[in-house]
Formats: C-alpha cells, structure tokens, sequence
C-alpha cells in the first residue's frame, strides 16, 4: 500500500493541469484565480484522500471537488457587469497581436455567460474527459450529456462568430 504523501504526489502531478485549466475556464482567463481554485482544490483533495472509496475514476472526484470549489467560489463573488467585462476584453485585445488569443477570451467571455452545469460539462468535455464520466460527475444520464454538448457548442458557436 501506498504511502498518502506519494498517492497524493501522483495524484497532484497527473492532475494538475488539468484541474487548473478547468478552473481557468470557471474565471474567464483569469490566470491568478484559477490558480488560487486550483491550490484549493488540492488542498480539498489532501484533507480527503484517505477517504476516497475507489468507487469511481479518481479523476472524477477531483473534477467533482473542482467543480465544485469552482461554483461555490463563483456564488461568492458579485457578477461582473459585462460592460467592465468587455472592456476588459478589448483593452487586453488590443495589447494582443495574436488572432488564437483573441478567440480564446472570446470563448472564456462566451463561456462565462453559461449557466453553471452547462459551464461545467462543456468544461469537462474541453478538457477531454469522456462523456461517460462526465455523466458520472454531474449526476446526469449520458443521453442528456451528450445533447446538452452538441446545444452548448452550437450556443458557443454563436456567440465566438458576434
């Protein structure tokens, strides 16, 4: 059996990327606080690991604590009014030269404006969990996963292409 430091070492290092860019997405880019999710999210994952009861993928619980630190951080803040958010947006566009940059804060800005459990699958799928576990962490069938990805890119489609 596996010490819980080195458990938790091969956990963190084959998760950490990927529970910071999904936090990354939750903020709309904002590299500091996605990163302060992140810490938090390990730290969730430290405190529990003992009591994981292997019934699920391991990734799953940690997107779930993610998720959910994710959401509960979002509830805390007041929301941005999409004036500031916008300027924000382009004050930043024009230091940017690169076109990929300015369509990836355009689809964080699209992103941002989802509802939370669509947020939070469309997430999941960006980062390549498999559809199956994404049904697996947000409690919903895998029918419904799967329609609710293909409304959510059409929606995103939309509002990168205005």
């Amino acid at each position: 059996m596996k010490s819980l430091d080195k458990q938790f070492k091969e956990v963190y290092e084959a998760n950490y990327t990927k529970v910071n860019r999904l936090c990354l997405g939750y903020t709309n880019g904002d590299a500091m606080l996605s990163k302060d999710l992140t810490q938090d999210v390990f730290i969730k994952v430290w405190q529990h690991l003992d009591s994981f009861r292997n019934e699920s993928n391991i990734s799953s619980w940690i997107y779930r604590i993610a998720v959910n630190t994710c959401l509960l951080e979002l509830r805390k803040k007041k929301p941005v009014r999409l004036s500031n958010h916008l300027n924000h947006i382009e004050a930043s566009a024009e230091n940017q030269n690169n076109d990929k940059e300015l369509e990836i804060n355009k689809l964080y800005h699209c992103i941002g404006r989802l509802k939370p459990e669509n947020k939070s699958i469309i997430l999941l799928e960006l980062e390549g969990v498999p559809q199956k576990e994404i049904a697996e962490i947000t409690g919903l069938s895998h029918e419904t996963i799967r329609v609710r990805i293909y409304r959510i890119k059409k929606e995103l489609t939309k509002c990168v292409r205005k």
